[in-house]
């Protein structure tokens, strides 16, 4: 509380508008100090007050002064805002993003002339493995995830630009993917990508000189040597 209450002084006094993201991942015995540092702020705005005192001591005040926050209700390690918090905040909802628009719009930018058909398979898919495959708290099929397949796919078009677009895009959809799966969703994931991707394959790129070295620290330890566990560890 002691770093935020500096960084609300300072927006405080130069008039500047400052955004917490993630606020309420903060422990809800800090966020009660906090309220009390947002509340003599307000207070201060409220009376129109050219210094006022905040934290023991006197500093001035730019009525510029904005403080915004963002929070994703519902998630695991969130706290619920305590009423005193909310008070001081207007209520801002944001709807789900267009994800096949995004989708489209980064893929054009990264050079796919058929953007529009690979934008459609993503999402697609991406609604398909959240409905379909078990729910894992690791699991993620929002935005995030979809734009980091998409950086990838930007990589591997620029690396290989002889190989078809929809192939590019498989790989970096399977490649991305396929690390963070529990055992029984790799079948299922792998069959929704041959149904919207049918009659192609690529190998997943090898690291034979690291395999065998992970082979040898296995033998080395006396564990047995399972190519499944190798391949992990390759994810990983």
């Amino acid at each position: 509380f002691k770093a935020i209450g500096t960084t609300l002084a300072g927006l405080a006094q130069c008039g500047a508008w400052g955004c917490f993201d993630e606020f309420n991942r903060i422990d809800i015995s800090v966020l009660s100090v906090i309220s009390t540092q947002l509340q003599t702020i307000r207070s201060a705005l409220v009376m129109k007050l050219t210094k006022f005192v905040f934290e023991g001591a006197e500093i001035g005040l730019d009525s510029k002064v904005g403080i915004f926050i963002t929070m994703n209700p519902g998630y695991a390690g969130r706290t619920e805002l305590p009423e005193s918090v909310k008070a001081l905040f207007r209520p801002v909802v944001c709807i789900v993003p267009d994800l096949e628009m995004i989708c489209l719009i980064s893929l054009f930018s990264d050079g796919f002339l058929q953007a529009k058909v690979l934008a459609k398979k993503m999402t697609v898919l991406y609604k398909l493995a959240r409905e379909q495959l078990s729910k894992q708290f690791h699991y993620d099929w929002g935005l995030r995830a979809l734009n980091s397949v998409l950086r990838m796919a930007g990589v591997l078009k620029r690396a290989s630009p002889d190989i078809s677009e929809a192939l590019v895009l498989m790989r970096a959809l399977r490649d991305m993917n396929h690390p963070k799966f529990v055992y029984d969703d790799v079948p299922l994931f792998l069959g929704l990508i041959r149904d919207l991707f049918p009659g192609m394959d690529c190998p997943r790129v090898g690291y034979p000189d690291f395999n065998a070295a992970v082979e040898k620290g296995l033998n080395a330890k006396k564990y047995i040597v399972l190519p499944y566990q190798v391949d992990k560890v390759s994810q990983i």
